[in-house]
């Protein structure tokens, strides 16, 4: 081989190669991100499934009721805070991590089931009753975007007898 033809192909690998290895790199990197988001998303998602098992540990509670639980001692309301502590600590965990404006595809998928659960929550009365109290020191955009989520509820009209 001659320099010319040494020379040509050293062109052909710049002009081809380059881009191709760029192209390669970038979609590593995109699938890395990917497996990253997935891991992220697993990690808190397993973390929820924590907390429902603390929950069910604890039927006097009625944590799945929609309703405000009745007649609570000093010691269960204090439970049920703690409770509450840590499902707001897990809500933001997941905003600060996973949302962001303008999501699409997959990962507003995914967004969308925390979104779910925290409209759950929200539905429940003494969650939003104690709501403001469990915002404090927590990411100001993230407390912003649950009270929009807890202005969707409204207290039930309160049940009339049939004679009324």
């Amino acid at each position: 081989m001659t320099i010319e033809t040494w020379e040509l192909l050293s062109y052909v690998v710049t002009v081809v190669g380059l881009p191709m290895a760029i192209v390669v790199f970038m979609l590593e990197q995109r699938k890395e991100r990917l497996n990253e988001q997935d891991a992220m998303y697993e990690s808190i998602a397993e973390k929820y499934q924590e907390f429902l098992r603390v929950a069910l540990d604890h039927p006097e509670l009625h944590l799945f009721s929609m309703t405000r639980t009745p007649a609570l001692n000093d010691e269960q309301n204090e439970r049920m805070l703690i409770m509450f502590n840590m499902l707001i600590s897990l809500f933001e965990r997941a905003y600060v991590l996973m949302y962001e404006d303008g999501l699409s595809g997959e990962r507003l998928r995914r967004w969308r089931s925390w979104e779910d659960f925290m409209q759950e929550w929200c539905a429940r009365e003494d969650f939003r009753d104690l709501l403001e109290n469990l915002l404090m020191g927590e990411d100001p955009e993230f407390a912003d975007y649950i009270r929009k989520l807890a202005a969707g509820y409204t207290q039930p009209p309160p049940i009339q007898s049939a004679g009324n």
